[in-house]
């Protein structure tokens, strides 16, 4: 546990899992604040960008509450996490929702997870990670750790240097990415039982 109580601000675009990704952080002894109040945000010691559904709609949400450009700043002031949908928010684009443009903050693609036989997609359940030696996120860690992933679509970054950790289901994916202040995740931590908790403490202990 960091000695200091951290101030979170989530990020609220009615894009769900927010009172999960709330709770975690409250478990671990942290004020964690869902807000669309951009002044709150940039205050915040850290900023999260949750959200389950689709990448076209989520965008749209964005911008509806004009809130992407919000997200922009933020990821530059603060450290800033995204989940799930959210990691997938900060790159170019998705095949989900062709023609619509991401937030564009890191190089990168999001594509569907090719159909295979014995393969269910969406993808729902445990997955090992290989982690990049030295993320920040992962310290502590043992090797090869276990968490918990929903989605259909997954990331291809651009850069290889950004890839916190992979994992295989079919192909393999992207499932974490860190740039200076910038860390985000396919998975959910908030539902990745101890070894999440750990990575939201990695990512509270970068706050400074």
């Amino acid at each position: 546990m960091t000695d200091r109580k951290k101030t979170i601000a989530i990020i609220d675009y009615d894009a769900g899992n927010l009172k999960s990704v709330q709770n975690a952080f409250e478990y671990l002894g942290h004020r964690a604040v869902i807000t669309r109040d951009p002044n709150e945000m940039i205050r915040a010691d850290g900023v999260v960008l949750p959200g389950v559904g689709a990448f076209g709609d989520a965008m749209g949400k964005l911008r509806h509450f004009g809130l992407d450009h919000v997200v922009r700043q933020a990821a530059k002031k603060r450290p800033f996490l995204g989940i799930c949908l959210g990691l997938q928010l900060l790159f170019e684009s998705s095949e989900e929702s062709l023609g619509v443009e991401g937030l564009s903050i890191l190089e990168g693609n999001v594509v569907k997870i090719p159909a295979a036989e014995g393969l269910k997609i969406p993808h729902i359940g445990w997955n090992s990670l290989k982690v990049t030696p030295g993320a920040k996120l992962f310290a502590g860690l043992p090797e090869n750790p276990y968490v918990y992933f929903v989605h259909s679509y997954y990331l291809r970054a651009e850069k290889l240097e950004d890839v916190a950790a992979s994992t295989e289901y079919g192909v393999h994916i992207h499932a974490a990415v860190e740039r200076g202040n910038l860390f985000a995740c396919q998975f959910h931590p908030e539902k990745s039982g101890e070894t999440g908790l750990v990575i939201l403490e990695n990512f509270i202990k970068l706050l400074g």
